[in-house]
C-alpha cells in the first residue's frame, strides 16, 4: 500500500511535468527540443537508479547496530520533513501549467540542451523523493510490494497521458487531497518510528545514562501488548498468531507490531507494541501538525 501511494504522486507529478512540456513542444513543432525532453527523461531515470543504490550503499556500510538504528532515526526525521514539503507544496503547484510553459520557453529561448536540463532535473527530483520515501517505508515495514511499485507507476502514467496528452479533464485537487491525506498518515508514522530508532540508539550502544536511566525496563510505556510467547495457552486462537516469524521460533501475535496486521499497521501509521510517551507524543504532534496544514490547503477558502 505504502510503495502504490508513493510511485502514484510521484510518477504522476512527473508524467505531469513532462506531458504539460511535450504538449507545448509538439504544439510548436520543436523536433529537436522533443528530442531532447525524451533524452532528459531517459537520463534522469538511469541517474535516480543510481541515487537509489548510492542511498542504500550508504545505510548498509555503517555496520553497528547502534549507529544504524541512529541513522535510521534521523533518515525517518528527515523523510517525513521531506513528505511535508512535496505533498503540502510541490503537490500543490505541480499542476501549474502556465508556470512550466513559462519555464520550458526560456529553456528554448537559452543555448544548448535547455529542455534537456528542465526534464532531467524535474524527474530527477521525483526520483530522489521516491528512493527515499521507499526507503523510509522499507525500513519499517521490513517488506516491499513489487505490486503496488508497478500499479502506483503505471495508473499515475495512463492518469498523466489523458490529462495531458488527451485533454480530458481530471479534477486533480481530488486526487492530491486523497493520497495527501493518506501520506501525513505515513509522515506521523515515520516521525514514530524515528524516535523509536531513537530509543534502539541508546540502548543497543548501552547509553541510557544519557536519559538518566540505567536499563530497558525503565523505560515508561504507553502500552505494551502481544508481546511474542515460545507456547501458546490454552485460551489462545491459534488462527491469531504466526511461529517463527523472522527467524524467531516464538509465536507472534497479528497485532503484534510485526505480525501480520501489525506490520501494515506499524508500516502506514506508525503503530507500535509497546511506544514509549516520547514517541507517542510525538506521533501525536505530527499528526495534529499534519492535518492541521492538509486542512488549510485542501479546505481554504478560493
Amino acid at each position: 500500500m505504502n510503495e502504490f501511494i508513493i510511485v502514484f504522486r510521484e510518477s504522476l507529478e512527473a508524467c505531469l511535468i513532462v506531458g504539460i512540456i511535450y504538449t507545448l513542444l509538439e504544439k510548436n513543432n520543436l523536433i529537436k527540443e522533443i528530442q531532447q525532453l525524451w533524452a532528459g527523461v531517459a537520463a534522469a531515470i538511469i541517474a535516480s537508479i543510481f541515487v537509489a543504490i548510492a542511498l542504500n550503499n550508504i545505510k548498509e556500510s555503517i555496520g553497528n547496530e547502534s549507529y544504524t538504528a541512529l541513522f535510521e532515526g534521523v533518515f525517518m526525521y528527515i523523510t517525513a520533513g521531506l513528505l511535508w514539503y512535496v505533498i503540502f507544496w510541490l503537490s500543490k503547484h505541480v499542476s501549474d501549467r502556465t508556470g512550466l510553459e513559462n519555464e520550458t520557453k526560456n529553456a528554448m529561448k537559452a543555448s544548448g540542451w535547455g529542455v534537456f536540463l528542465v526534464v532531467f532535473f524535474a524527474i530527477l527530483r521525483e526520483g530522489f523523493e521516491t528512493a527515499i520515501f521507499l526507503m523510509g517505508s522499507f525500513s519499517m515495514t521490513g517488506s516491499f510490494s513489487y505490486t503496488g511499485f508497478i500499479l502506483g507507476m503505471l495508473i499515475a502514467i495512463m492518469i498523466g497521458y489523458f490529462i495531458v496528452i488527451q485533454g480530458r479533464r481530471i479534477n486533480l485537487k481530488s486526487f492530491f487531497r486523497a493520497t495527501t491525506f493518506l501520506l501525513v498518515l505515513f509522515a506521523s508514522g515515520m516521525v514514530a518510528y524515528g524516535t523509536h530508532e531513537m530509543e534502539e540508539f541508546l540502548v543497543k550502544g548501552d547509553r541510557l545514562e544519557w536519559v538518566g536511566l540505567e536499563s530497558k525496563s525503565e523505560i515508561a510505556r504507553v502500552w505494551d501488548i502481544y508481546q511474542p510467547k515460545t507456547s501458546l495457552d490454552e485460551n489462545d486462537n491459534a488462527f491469531m498468531f504466526s511461529y517463527n516469524l523472522n527467524g524467531k521460533e516464538k509465536y507472534t501475535h497479528l497485532l503484534h507490531d510485526k505480525g501480520r496486521i501489525g506490520v501494515f499497521l506499524k508500516g502506514f501509521l506508525g503503530y507500535n507494541s509497546n511506544p514509549n510517551w516520547i514517541e507517542f507524543i510525538f506521533w501525536i504532534l505530527s499528526l495534529i501538525l499534519g492535518m492541521k496544514l492538509w486542512r488549510k490547503f485542501y479546505f481554504q477558502e478560493d
